[in-house]
């Protein structure tokens, strides 16, 4: 997660937010928010200690990876095809590894 994070986060670089709407903006703002909140819940899974606390965590990262998904295909207007394509099959190879 951390390097899906991170590709996002440069592609985020290179945008001009000065030149995006308001909706745009949002989108923007809300990707690198939740990149960093699904990292976190995936650290979180990853350090669990017990069975019912991993399982939990597991839920939880997969709910936020949902939203982190579906808000970067909200902001596809600013990412290109490829870019969006790459990141959900990182996503989803990152859900997939969760119990």
């Amino acid at each position: 997660m951390q390097r899906a994070e991170t590709f996002i986060k440069s592609l985020l670089r290179t945008v001009d937010t000065d030149m995006l709407t308001p909706d745009e903006k949002k989108a923007v703002g809300s990707l690198r928010r939740l990149s960093a909140d699904t990292r976190i819940d995936i650290r979180d899974y990853e350090l669990s200690e017990t069975r019912e606390e991993q399982l939990g965590k597991a839920r939880d990262a997969k709910k936020r990876l949902a939203k982190l998904k579906a808000n970067i295909l909200a902001a596809s207007m600013v990412f290109g095809p490829a870019d969006v394509a790459q990141l959900d099959a990182q996503l989803e190879q990152i859900n997939g590894r969760l119990v």
